[in-house]
């Protein structure tokens, strides 16, 4: 029964909440300090300042630890199933809608207007990178990383999974 409120408790702030993990967190709150009493607000406190701590999406980060804290193993996969299918089975409903109807002036008409800004947006975060290289690398190691990732995605066809972990052991490594 445990896994039956676990999935409720992180379910309902994830289907309910609008803008993503911050806009969940007092939801889950409710849930876990006032309605289950699985921690204090203390204890929920300092596991949202470290939550926030570490890289990646919070709710799926407290889901995991609460849900472990709570029914172990199996647990922290219940509460992180309850986390990510809301947004993952919308996802896959809109993209199977976008592909039935992907021949379609409005979809065709979305689209363009969509790719432009997600170009920009793509450029954007290149140049950021390339100012970020730049000023910790300096100009060559940046300028052969450039010319490397391009020559081994666009010549080569290599995976781009295997050029960023070429990437990352090649700054770790010299840089």
């Amino acid at each position: 029964m445990i896994y039956v409120h676990l999935f409720i408790a992180f379910f309902l702030p994830n289907i309910l909440a609008y803008g993503g993990g911050p806009a969940a967190i007092p939801l889950i709150e409710h849930e876990v300090v006032d309605k289950n009493d699985w921690m204090t607000k203390t204890e929920f406190s300092e596991l949202l300042a470290l939550a926030n701590s570490l890289p990646g999406p919070i709710a799926t980060k407290m889901a995991g630890y609460i849900g472990f804290e709570v029914a172990g193993v199996l647990g922290s996969v219940v509460a992180l199933a309850a986390t990510i299918i809301p947004s993952l089975a919308l996802m896959l409903l809109l993209l199977n809608l976008l592909y039935k109807h992907r021949n379609s002036p409005r979809v065709k008409r979305l689209s363009s207007f969509v790719l432009p800004a997600i170009a920009v947006l793509l450029l954007s975060l290149t140049v950021d990178f390339l100012q970020t290289s730049y000023q910790l690398n300096h100009l060559l190691p940046t300028i052969l990383l450039v010319i490397a990732s391009y020559l081994a995605l666009e010549k080569f066809k290599i995976h781009p999974a295997f050029v960023i972990l070429a990437g990352l052991l090649i700054g770790g490594l010299f840089l």
